[in-house]
């Protein structure tokens, strides 16, 4: 084993944050192995200093709802090598995005949330914004997946 590490991040958008949840619990069991190959370089859920610049990968729960949010997803696309959409929201833009669907009158009863918000007409899954190289899709997203999908990374970025 290197003792080169798998540089990551991990951001959330517009979800339930079911699967940054389940990835927190996956630490009760792995934390001291993913500890000597992963840096963390972004996780707000376990850290104040967070750097988005040079990831090997970025995992992205939740879907777009924001102009602001679709610009700093664009930021994590130019600075990772690969892109991965975590969970339901971020795979396929619901259940988050089902107010795509609501009626204008519906919509109409929210608009100054809507406002104060800054949200977008349309709430988007990832890959209507930036090019997603893999996903892990579920509700929350599958732990065993996540672990899978983790150790392919491991190897092919040369970590072990």
């Amino acid at each position: 084993m290197s003792d080169k590490k798998l540089k990551v991040g991990w951001f959330s958008f517009t979800c339930c944050e079911d699967s940054t949840i389940l990835f927190t619990e996956l630490l009760n069991d792995h934390f001291f192995e993913w500890k000597k190959v992963v840096e963390f370089r972004h996780f707000k859920v376990l850290k104040t200093d967070n750097k988005m610049d040079d990831l090997d990968i970025a995992f992205v729960e939740g879907a777009i709802s924001s102009e602001s949010q679709a610009e700093e997803l664009k930021k994590i696309r130019e600075n990772c090598i690969k892109l991965v959409a975590i969970g339901s929201c971020a795979v396929t833009g619901r259940p988050s995005g089902n107010r795509n669907d609501f009626s204008k009158d519906v919509l109409d009863k929210y608009k100054d949330v809507f406002e104060k918000f800054k949200y977008s007409e349309k709430v988007m899954k990832l890959d209507e914004l930036v090019h997603v190289d893999d996903k892990l899709p579920g509700c929350p997203m599958n732990g065993q997946m996540f672990i899978t999908k983790l150790n392919e990374y491991l190897k092919e970025f040369g970590i072990i």
